[in-house]
């Protein structure tokens, strides 16, 4: 009989992102300020635990053209997972959650793949990490 491994543990609030677009990482720092309450977590998806995390929910980590919300064990992809984590900040953002869900999913979607799409050629890659403070770095799984 082979073992069943334990599941996962990580936190309920998980955002994974592209790691090596600029693009990303500037969105990172943007729900870095505005998470006033600590909520949201950040995984790389081309790190190890959020190919770990992201397999256990049958999700294939290496699609690298959408951002990726775990948030109390459902998963999140594209547009839905923007307005979640809109959902998530303090002042007026969490008001995007709520107008967003008026656009269709599909429209939402178009856009943002046109996004990704072009996210390295509009943006660029990262070419070296940020040096997060010590509290930021508790907020990053990897």
């Amino acid at each position: 009989m082979k073992p069943t491994s334990a599941p996962l543990q990580h936190p309920d609030n998980l955002l994974f992102f592209d790691g090596e677009c600029h693009m990303c990482n500037s969105a990172v720092q943007f729900v870095l300020k505005r998470d006033s309450s600590g909520a949201i977590h950040f995984a790389s998806l081309q790190s190890e635990t959020a190919k770990q995390i992201l397999s256990s929910h049958q999700y294939d980590a290496t699609q690298l053209s959408s951002v990726v919300f775990l948030a109390n064990g459902r998963l999140y992809t594209k547009s839905d997972a923007v307005l979640q984590v809109a959902r998530k900040l303090s002042g007026a953002w969490p008001l995007c959650f709520y107008l967003g869900r008026f656009l269709p999913r599909p429209a939402r979607d178009f856009i943002y793949d046109w996004v990704a799409r072009n996210r390295y050629r509009w943006f660029g890659k990262q070419e070296q990490c940020m040096l997060p403070t010590r509290e930021i770095k508790a907020r990053f799984l990897d």
